[in-house]
């Protein structure tokens, strides 16, 4: 009884910036889970290459910074396809620069990637849960939702926000049946953070600072996603999980 509420059998998946990294092993979580799971991004090409590794998906391509596009989008495949369950916000980008000499363009493509497409994506999507009053949102915060360090200070600012927005959207959307939760990662393993892996002095740092004493593997992440859009997480509502091994707690 109690692993049939983490069953999603019948439950539809939209994931943002899925074609690689924790999106994408976060859809294929959601698919060994049940999900019936639709990969997001802004390359047709790269999207088809990750959905024929993952039984069944569906692709939908969009650029999530995009309001009218993602509307237009969203509207489209719920009139035209079938409802979005499950959204999980991922798409996200890094820039790193001391923050006296921090690009402005680079800090507004942070602001518009990071943090305004949680709230296009997130609202065109909500507006059809609300009428069918129900849906599981997921957005992807970080451990710099609550820590910082040199070089990300405006990184650290969309992550702060996400999780601010999370907070909002279930103070806003729970009393219609919607659940809007975070997960925030520490340090994994991705394309997004490549250069530090390569790094040997950053990882051995890394190492000492996270209690677990490594990197995150991407496939660590399912299950807390698994958790928050399943029944099992019914009550769980503006709630940041962090899976981070350690490094948010520990000194």
């Amino acid at each position: 009884m109690a692993l049939e509420m983490f069953d999603l059998t019948a439950r539809r998946a939209l994931i943002t910036g899925s074609s690689q990294g924790i999106g994408f092993a976060l859809a294929q979580g959601l698919a060994a889970a049940g999900a019936a799971v639709v990969l997001n991004g802004r390359d047709p090409g790269r999207l088809a290459e990750a959905a024929a590794q993952v039984p069944g998906a569906g692709v939908l391509a969009f650029d999530a910074t995009d309001h009218d596009a993602v509307r237009a989008a969203v509207d489209g495949y719920e009139r035209d396809i079938g409802a979005i369950d499950i959204l999980v916000n991922n798409a996200g980008m890094q820039h790193r620069a001391p923050l006296e000499d921090f690009p402005a363009l680079a800090f507004e493509r942070l602001l518009q990637t990071n943090i305004a497409s949680v709230f296009h994506v997130g609202q065109a999507v909500a507006r059809h849960m609300i009428a069918r009053g129900r849906g599981a949102i997921i957005n992807i915060a970080s451990v710099q939702t609550a820590l910082a360090r040199p070089g990300i200070a405006p990184y650290t600012a969309t992550k702060g926000a996400v999780g601010n927005l999370t907070k909002g959207m279930a103070t806003d959307w729970a009393r219609h049946g919607l659940r809007c939760n975070a997960i925030a990662p520490g340090y994994f393993d991705t394309p997004l953070n490549a250069a530090l892996v390569a790094d040997a002095e950053f990882s051995g740092w890394l190492e000492k600072r996270t209690p677990a004493g490594r990197w995150g593997r991407v496939e660590e992440l399912q299950g807390a996603c698994v958790f928050l859009a399943s029944d099992a997480a019914s009550f769980v509502n503006g709630h940041v999980l962090y899976v981070d091994g350690g490094i948010s707690v520990s000194l």
